[in-house]
């Protein structure tokens, strides 16, 4: 059977720029070519979701729904996608079904196209609710494989999840190769395993970091993969996807033809190399970094690692920790490492470091994961680590969000002073401190006043 034409997602306005800069860019600095991106033929835009969110609030003073519409608005045709981490929604923790399904729901009726979901622990429970309202709500569910290297992780662990992702409906599945672990002959292997096994059609996404991702996607496509997710050029490699114009260069005249236009495209990049040169970007992330290979970290998580160990005045402990990662790793029944997971195994191997003695301190979110309140760890937590963390405490069997009460009627009571829009329920629920402090901004230039007076306690201004 001949192989039809690849498809691209092009990650250059999410992934992308989370990768290099941290997130960084500004829905001003993507509307300028927002029309040009939407007539290249891509399979879609990856735009929304992962850390955007958060980022928009906390750091930029934009609104994220406010970029979802303005981007919608300009971009007519290719399909819009977003990142989202299935009950933890893009935020750190898992949230009731509740705010679930607003959230999917608003987020398909301001622009979102196709939904790609998963979940740090590959626990399809954390997954059903948001496939189900995704598909409901007339959106693609793509369903999410997230791929890492363990002794209980192999094909036939990620061949299985593919089955029972397919039985919930999805549309598509995606292998998520947030480390740039997936070397290029087992890309040929899974993929051609996924092949024979389920009927969807099979994307896949890597990073560059351990300069391996352009040949797994070579070999991945040789074994069927049906789309790629790329990076523009000016925000590839590094800690990035491979880049967009490399891998259309590949395929032209072959059997795998993109069929887009390469000299189009490079006008676009052109545009994005002046976007970049605003931006200073650290010269370890943009590297090849074979360290990822012996311990797993992806790139971000090596810059949350670094800044918690410079706080401690102890980044010549680095060495030490990186060890100690893929130890805490192993404790924990080998999660993958990527949000929020990553974040509570490495700050527990920071600690673990810092004190001199494993588990004398232990985070909260390292509590509550061997409680049970994340999902079913891949592998069983050894029983004597699970003494050390939580003692005699009983681990949950169910779906952690079948403990959670709704909650969205709380929160509209919460914030119904500063209210404007429906979506300012989920941002609270996401982000309550810092979607608080960017509703105050907001309403203080809305009525050209000091941010510290729009406070309900302090002064009465109301929407008018």
């Amino acid at each position: 059977m001949q192989q039809k034409q690849v498809r691209i997602t092009d990650t250059i306005l999410r992934d992308a720029h989370q990768s290099l800069v941290a997130t960084r860019m500004k829905t001003d600095e993507m509307l300028p070519v927002a029309e040009k991106l939407d007539k290249v033929g891509y399979y879609s835009l990856e735009m929304w979701g992962g850390a955007t969110f958060d980022t928009c609030i906390r750091f930029l003073n934009e609104d994220p729904w406010d970029r979802l519409r303005k981007l919608r608005k300009a971009i007519k045709n290719t399909p819009l996608q977003m990142l989202l981490r299935g009950q933890n929604l893009l935020g750190y923790h898992h949230y009731p079904d509740d705010v679930v399904e607003l959230f999917i729901k608003k987020s398909v009726e301001n622009g979102i196209n196709i939904i790609r979901i998963f979940d740090a622990l590959n626990d399809i429970r954390n997954l059903e609710k948001s496939i189900e309202v995704t598909k409901r709500v007339g959106a693609h569910a793509q369903g999410t494989v997230v791929y890492t290297i363990s002794p209980v992780h192999n094909n036939e662990y990620y061949v299985s999840m593919a089955k029972e992702l397919e039985k919930l409906g999805v549309d598509s599945i995606c292998i998520k190769d947030m480390a740039g672990l997936l070397a290029p002959y087992d890309a040929y292997e899974l993929v051609s395993k996924l092949k024979k096994e389920v009927s969807v059609p099979i994307q896949l996404h890597s990073h560059y970091t351990s300069g391996m991702a352009s040949m797994s996607y070579l070999k991945a496509i040789e074994a069927g993969v049906d789309i790629i997710d790329t990076a523009l050029s000016p925000f590839a490699l590094g800690t990035s996807q491979p880049p967009t114009e490399t891998m259309i260069a590949v395929l032209r005249n072959t059997p795998y033809d993109t069929k887009l236009d390469l000299e189009y495209i490079s006008s676009i990049s052109d545009y994005f190399k002046e976007v970049r040169s605003h931006y200073k970007i650290d010269s370890i992330i943009t590297m090849v970094d074979t360290m990822v290979l012996n311990y797993q970290i992806p790139g971000g998580m090596l810059s949350n690692l670094t800044s918690q160990l410079k706080e401690q005045n102890a980044l010549d402990k680095l060495p030490e920790v990186l060890k100690e990662v893929p130890r805490v790793r192993e404790d924990l029944g080998y999660p993958p490492l990527v949000t929020p997971t990553s974040q509570i195994v490495g700050t527990q191997a920071v600690v673990n470091v810092i004190t001199g003695e494993r588990y004398k301190v232990v985070i909260n979110e390292v509590k509550n994961y061997v409680k049970g309140l994340y999902g079913r760890p891949p592998a069983p937590i050894k029983e004597e680590i699970k003494k050390k963390i939580i003692g005699d405490e009983e681990v949950i069997e169910c779906r952690p969000a079948d403990l959670l009460e709704p909650a969205l009627d709380k929160y509209r009571k919460e914030i119904s002073y500063y209210m404007e829009q429906e979506e300012d329920v989920l941002t609270y629920a996401l982000f309550p401190q810092i979607a608080l402090k960017f509703f105050q901004e907001r309403q203080a230039k809305k009525y050209k006043i000091d941010s510290n007076l729009v406070q309900k306690d302090k002064f009465d201004v109301y929407p008018v």
